[in-house]
This record gives C-alpha cells, sequence and structure tokens, in this order.
C-alpha cells in the first residue's frame, strides 16, 4: 500500500489533527526510589503523539489517533482512556499475535541519572505499524498529521511508514513532526537517528531540542539547526529554560536534498522565553508544547502567541505528576497568552494553577 495518499473518501471523520504512534500502559510508582524498592504502582498511559491527541481534544479540537494495540487488557484500557479525551479512536487496530507495550518507572527526574525506567515494548503491536498494516483508507482525514522519531526507531516496517507518510505530495495535509530522539531506542537498531533528520527535512513543522540534535546530529545551536532543516516553513527550537527559538518564513523554502543551497531571507526568527514552573514531573512537557502550538496555529494565532500557548500548555503538564492533565480554559489561556513581555516574565505558575479560580502568581 505504499505511495497510497493517507486520506480517506467524503463519508470519512474529519479531524483537525491525526496523531500516529505508539502508546503504552504506563505503571508510576507509589513512592519515590528505585524500581526494586517501590511496593506498588498506579496504571497511567504514556505515549507522545497520544499525548498529543489527548490534549488538543481536552482544549477543543477534534483529534484522532492511530495506532495498534494488542487483544488485551492493556490494549482496553489504552483505547478507553485515550477516548475518554474526546479523541477519535476508530482507526486503532487490535493485533491478535503481539502485546501492548507497557512500562514502569520511578519517580525521580527522567531527565537525570537518578531515574529508572524500564519498557516492556520489544515485539509490541504497534511496532508492526507499516505502509501494509495501516489502512491508510481507513483513516480520519485530517487538516494536520502529527508524527515524532520514536515511531521511527521501533521497527523498519515502522520506519518505512513514516518516509511513506512524509514523501510529497500535492494534497498531504501539513506534517509536524517531533524529533523525540530516544537514544536508548537506537540501540540494536539497524538504522541510525540520521535518519530522523531526512524525516524531519521532509515535514513542515518540526519540534526540536538543541540537546537532542547535538546527541542525534552533533548539530549545537539553533542557527545551526535551522540550516541542517531548510525545508520546513516553521522550526520550533527547544531551548530548556531558555525558551523556544522559532523559524518561520510565509512562503515555501526550497525541497532539494542540497541543505546549504537553502534561502532564509524570508525567515522570521522569534524567541520566546520559558515560564517559570514550580516542577512536580517532567514527564509529557515536550508533547503538552506541541500540543499547544498546534492549537494555536489551528487557529491562526501569530507565531509568538503559538509559543506561548505551548509553554501555558507544558505548564499544566509539569505541575501534575502524570503524562496528562486538562489544559487551562481556553480565554484564561488566551489572557495569559497575551500578556506583555514584562507581565509574562513575571508570571510564576504552581500545582492548580490551571483551575479557572486560583489566582496566578508573578514574581
Amino acid at each position: 500500500m505504499s505511495g497510497t495518499t493517507p486520506r480517506t473518501g467524503a463519508d470519512a471523520t474529519t479531524a483537525d489533527v491525526v496523531c500516529l504512534g505508539e502508546s503504552m500502559v504506563t505503571f508510576l510508582p507509589s513512592r519515590p526510589g528505585r524500581l526494586a524498592d517501590v511496593p506498588s504502582f498506579a496504571r497511567g498511559i504514556g505515549g507522545a503523539e497520544s499525548n498529543v491527541a489527548c490534549a488538543l481534544a481536552a482544549a477543543g479540537h477534534r483529534a484522532a489517533w492511530v495506532s495498534r494495540v494488542g487483544a488485551d487488557g492493556f490494549g482496553d484500557h489504552l483505547v478507553d482512556a485515550v477516548a475518554a479525551y474526546g479523541v477519535d479512536t476508530s482507526a486503532v487496530r487490535r493485533d491478535p499475535h503481539r502485546p501492548t507495550g507497557i512500562y514502569f518507572r520511578t519517580a525521580t527526574d527522567r531527565f537525570t541519572d537518578l531515574h529508572e525506567v524500564a519498557y516492556y515494548r520489544a515485539g509490541s503491536a504497534a511496532s508492526t505499524m507499516s505502509p501494509a498494516t495501516v489502512p491508510y483508507e481507513g483513516l480520519p482525514a485530517g487538516r494536520v498529521l502529527h508524527l515524532s522519531g520514536i515511531t521511527a526507531a521501533l521497527s523498519a516496517d515502522c520506519l518505512a511508514l513514516l518516509r511513506d507518510l512524509t514523501a510529497p505530495r500535492p494534497d498531504r495535509p501539513l506534517i509536524s513532526f517531533d524529533v523525540n530522539h530516544r537514544p536508548g531506542l537506537w540501540r540494536g537498531s539497524d538504522a541510525s537517528p540520521a535518519v530522523l533528520l531526512e524525516l524531519a527535512r521532509r515535514a513542515d513543522l518540526v519540534f526540536v531540542g538543541e540537546d537532542e540534535a547535538e546527541e542525534a546530529w552533533g548539530v549545537v545551536g539553533a542557527e545551526a539547526i535551522r540550516e541542517a532543516l531548510p525545508e520546513p516553513g516553521v522550526v520550533v527550537v527547544k531551548r530548556g529554560a531558555d525558551g523556544v527559538t522559532v523559524f518561520s518564513r510565509l512562503r515555501p523554502g526550497p525541497r532539494s536534498s542540497d541543505a546549504g543551497g537553502a534561502d532564509h531571507s524570508a525567515d522570521t526568527v522569534t524567541h520566546v522565553p520559558a515560564l517559570s514552573v514550580d516542577v512536580v514531573a517532567p514527564v509529557g512537557a515536550g508533547d503538552a508544547f506541541a500540543a499547544g502550538f498546534l492549537s494555536a496555529t489551528l487557529r491562526g494565532l501569530p507565531v509568538r502567541t503559538r509559543a506561548r500557548h505551548g509553554h501555558l500548555m507544558a505548564a499544566a503538564v509539569l505541575t501534575v505528576p502524570g503524562d496528562l492533565t486538562d489544559p487551562p480554559a481556553r480565554d484564561r489561556a488566551d489572557h495569559l497568552a497575551a500578556l506583555d513581555d514584562a507581565a509574562w516574565g513575571r508570571l510564576r505558575l504552581g500545582p492548580g494553577w490551571t483551575g479557572d479560580d486560583t489566582e496566578v502568581r508573578t514574581t
């Protein structure tokens, strides 16, 4: 089925954003400590693309999630939990021969050496996604197709699927691609993280962290990242505590194989500082940022406002223990995103800040 346009007929469901990728059942510890010492775990869900779909649906958009899960209880839980956010899960397929992926993690920071994560996803149902097993004719039509580099690392079939979905087509949806470099997934793989650069260059909107660009591609700094990604109309470089730098242009750039020949004269460069946040857990913040940015993009808001909505959506997740939470009400987020630079810089967001009756603190 490779080469078939991933769109549906007139009777298909239309979504604002279609998100494709693996989701897993995650087990969150009942207390801090080594996995060996944690006595019990609470069940949740986690997956970069389904996180984005859930956040967008909670923010009032039509979102769909496409994946494969096992014909097991964990698969049932995943589909039910994602659907409970209002996400269309009709294109999720069950695999009677392979299990749903699961993972366990400690309560400590996943971005330091103090954390532990134990994945049980090898041979999962989602790892068999391919141009042959994902029925394009059954996918919801969408204005945006959101993908991530995690899928590319799962298997050769998954990589083939992403290459097919990102292939240039006159009528393809806007392709949003979050690099999401996970070094552990590439160990033992026949491919290398360099393929993430290939996929990102075929997208229209790219999210990438400075740290992951350096680790995966040896590219250092926001300007160098833009030079390595000349084709996408929008490149969002995430810079941690320094916020984000967004490179955007209104007219399309060249899509040749010669990155050095790109014309960046039409680029607008927008720097948007990060917020001060009392972090409870950093898991899922990148997915939430992507959802906030996409939400504002769908609404046609200016680039700076898109990035601010990304920061606000990320702050909602940073102040809860899990991967997902309800975002702030749209009018509340719009009000905060419209603050002047000085007021934005004084914001300090902590647990519960998204509640309508909670006063937002300033520093």
